[in-house]
């Protein structure tokens, strides 16, 4: 497949408005991943940044051009703006607040380790994201997607389930839910993993810290949506990625963590419309918009393992075939195969036809 056909691709698979419902267009990285692709010398590879691996991937700009069109198709203008804006530059505004004033609040509110001496992630320019939000790695180093552009592509198919979702209960139910909560809650759940997980300079990221039960990432991301000012509807949704509030304790879970982010932002979200009267429970009655957020967001079950074994696979290779064996060397050659061929796509490629598939499909990409 030609560079040109691939753009004329994903300019078809865009999402599709259909009468009153919303259906995804046809999302297959899988195709692009499998085109012909120019292998780069291992001098090369090893010569690159881990945001100009990203900005060169075919399957990472695609999995981009799918969140910004669904982005771009919100009801709400003010919103669908703002998430845009995200979108070009997650600058995290909240940090900005009073982090020694955040912090005792936090610890008094037992929403934070007592042993912690700051809230925030380190930021070196204020008014600019680290990163793209193109460019970041899924997760942590060891967990799902982690590998340059593993955000825009763990959070495209993310946001095709939502709508697959919202299509299918439509369809099944007769529910008419509301497009902005759903997907505009899916599409903004991981909205700070830019900065949580800035690149280091052997090629990993910076490793998370909890906040509130959770990672730091998903409560910094429901921040800075509420900072933002963005519905409360979008935020409630936005909350329940990573729990659902079905049962007492999960929405204890989900109720600490907005309570969290109105400590960062110095917001009541009782007041804000995120919680009912009492302050101990989502507006009633609850909205479904949440379930399709927490229900859409489960990519990471199969690609945490699928991205481990990946990696475990590449670090062989690489000290076998490749002759590498400096630990910063091994980050970026793993970061360039799965930036360019996503770790579920290789681990399937592993799986179905073995070693030997594994390496001929790496050399696609890295020559010898």
């Amino acid at each position: 497949m030609t560079e040109l056909s691939r753009r004329s691709f994903f300019s078809r698979a865009a999402l599709l408005t259909v009468g009153s419902g919303l259906c995804a267009g046809t999302f297959n990285l899988e195709a692009i991943a499998a085109a012909p692709k120019t292998a780069r010398s291992l001098a090369e590879v090893l010569a690159m940044s881990d945001v100009e691996m990203a900005r060169q991937s075919a399957v990472v700009q695609a999995a981009n051009r799918v969140i910004i069109d669904a982005a771009r198709q919100l009801r709400n203008e003010a919103l669908r703006e703002k998430t845009l804006s995200i979108l070009d530059n997650p600058v995290p505004t909240i940090a900005q607040g009073n982090e020694k004033a955040i912090l005792s609040e936090l610890k008094r509110e037992k929403l934070i380790d007592a042993s912690f001496a700051s809230v925030f992630p380190p930021i070196k320019t204020p008014k600019q994201s680290p990163q793209p939000f193109w460019s970041a790695p899924g997760s942590g180093y060891s967990s799902h997607h982690a590998y340059p552009g593993g955000l825009v592509v763990h959070t495209a198919l993310n946001v095709v389930s939502a709508l697959s979702l919202v299509k299918n209960y439509r369809d099944v139910n007769g529910l008419t839910l509301d497009y902005d909560a759903a997907v505009g809650g899916e599409i903004l759940h991981d909205l700070h993993k830019p900065w949580v997980f800035a690149w280091q300079d052997d090629h990993s990221c910076r490793k998370e810290q909890p906040l509130a039960g959770t990672g730091e990432h998903h409560v910094l991301s429901i921040a800075e949506s509420l900072a933002r000012k963005l519905p409360p509807e979008v935020i409630v949704a936005q909350a329940c990625a990573h729990e659902h509030p079905a049962t007492p304790a999960g929405e204890r879970l989900v109720t600490n963590w907005i309570k969290a982010a109105g400590i960062i932002t110095g917001t009541d979200p009782v007041t804000y419309g995120l919680l009912d009267k009492s302050g101990s429970t989502l507006p009633m009655p609850r909205r479904i918009e949440g379930w399709v957020v927490h229900l859409a967001d489960h990519d990471f079950v199969i690609s945490t393992s699928a991205c481990q074994w990946t990696a475990q696979a590449l670090r062989a290779l690489a000290k076998e075939n490749y002759g590498l064996s400096d630990p910063q060397h091994l980050n970026a050659f793993r970061n360039y195969v799965l930036a360019n061929l996503t770790a579920m796509r290789l681990y399937g490629v592993l799986a179905a036809d073995g070693k030997t598939a594994f390496a001929a499909e790496v050399a696609r990409v890295v020559k010898k």
